[in-house]
């Protein structure tokens, strides 16, 4: 049921009017308190109303907000080639204002670049609200009621690793191979959309083996197909390092970002390739963008970069990260919990626990709120994705645990 007057994709119910926030915090309409462990879902990965972020907004703002798309504004071009020569493999970069536009124009290059039709997507994975990127990942179920989507999309099961069983994470990559070299063989797919290691929507956080990355690399490669990476929730020092492709030797075709790229102060996503795919391409696959790359959103993102690289913000997500992961899995493992992560994108997994029913992770979100602490669900009922801003401290963090640690303890208590 419909109780509010602007619908927020399947939030049909406000968990709460958002009043006030900053760096680590947010405030309800209520005037509660509450330590953010959602960070928009990977957007504020520097804290709410980062003041340098804004400021530079705030600045551009005074000198111009928009540039059309024959006449491009100065800062536009500063943060090409800002964010170019941070990522490997890429020279040259597509404006659109967020990641589902992003994944739909990496679909369009892809196609006319390769000549060839089908891209492989994994099932129950998130890469945005257009047909093309829900044909990518969306269940069946879910978008029953607006196919068809785009055609000749592939879904395949992602090879989720099993914490601690190495010699079933090397038969679920070796499976996975076999599966992916026989599709690829037939040599009609454009592209495979991956992300770097780690499914960063629908709440599941679910990680592939070790070596899938590379091995994704080596057979695109092999075969001719061009390899995705979307970056929309692994950027910006989320997972632990600058860029989620960061922690492996291996160069993508194309790169996808949004979410945390302006700190949440402006729309704006980006596709990263190479020169010789766009050229060959720009008159038949149209990469306008209106409202692309406005040059307020611009500022924010070349001062967000620059306090990414200036504070080496990933290594506090990876060394609080490895600590919130260890905590977590310490005191909730004993009750069939299961918790997977990277850096400060974390899931606990309390689809195991005896005897839980599914509505649990509402009431341990709730409990959590009553007691100082906004957290968010996942889409299956049992994943609770956490998601810290990634300079949050160490104080902080831990407060943070204790109250989520005592919330599911309590609400699965038999």
């Amino acid at each position: 049921m419909i109780k509010n007057r602007i619908v927020f994709g399947n939030y049909t119910d406000y968990r709460f009017t958002m009043t006030k926030a900053q760096g680590s915090y947010i405030w309800d309409d209520a005037g509660k308190k509450l330590l953010d462990f959602a960070s928009g879902w990977n957007v504020t990965n520097l804290g709410w109303n980062n003041p340098e972020v804004n400021e530079a907004f705030i600045q551009q703002a005074r000198k111009n907000v928009y540039a059309s798309m024959w006449a491009p504004d100065k800062i536009q071009e500063d943060y090409a080639a800002a964010i170019l020569a941070e990522y490997p493999g890429v020279d040259v970069a597509i404006r659109t204002t967020g990641g589902t536009e992003a994944n739909e124009v990496a679909v369009k290059l892809a196609r006319a670049s390769t000549g060839r039709t089908k891209i492989i997507g994994f099932k129950d994975t998130y890469h945005g609200q257009l047909f093309a990127s829900m044909a990518l990942g969306y269940i069946p179920d879910y978008v029953r009621a607006i196919q068809p989507l785009v055609p000749d999309f592939v879904q395949m099961d992602y090879p989720a690793a099993t914490p601690g069983d190495v010699a079933k994470d090397a038969q679920t990559l070796a499976d996975f191979k076999t599966q992916l070299e026989t599709i690829l063989a037939a040599k009609d797919v454009a592209a495979i959309f991956v992300e770097p290691g780690i499914v960063t929507g629908w709440g599941a956080c679910k990680m592939a083996p070790s070596g899938f990355v590379e091995l994704v690399r080596e057979l695109t490669t092999q075969y001719g197909t061009l390899m995705v990476v979307d970056e929309v929730g692994t950027g910006f020092s989320r997972t632990g390092t600058l860029f989620g492709i960061d922690r492996f030797k291996v160069t993508p075709d194309i790169a996808t970002f949004a979410k945390a790229v302006t700190n949440g102060a402006g729309g704006l996503g980006a596709v990263l390739t190479r020169a010789e795919l766009v050229e060959k391409t720009i008159s038949e696959a149209n990469y306008t963008s209106t409202f692309g790359w406005m040059p307020t959103a611009c500022a924010a993102a070349l001062a967000t970069l620059a306090i990414h690289k200036r504070d080496k913000v990933w290594e506090n997500a990876a060394t609080l990260g490895d600590k919130f992961i260890e905590t977590l899995r310490t005191e909730l493992s004993p009750l069939g919990a299961v918790v997977r992560g990277m850096g400060l994108e974390v899931c606990v997994d309390l689809a195991a626990v005896p005897g839980v029913a599914s509505s649990i992770v509402r009431n341990v979100e709730q409990t959590c709120k009553d007691n100082g602490l906004a957290i968010v669900t996942g889409d299956d009922g049992y994943d609770l994705q956490l998601m810290p801003p990634c300079n949050i401290s160490a104080q902080d963090l831990d407060f943070g645990t204790s109250v989520l640690v005592d919330a599911i303890k309590e609400a699965t208590k038999n």
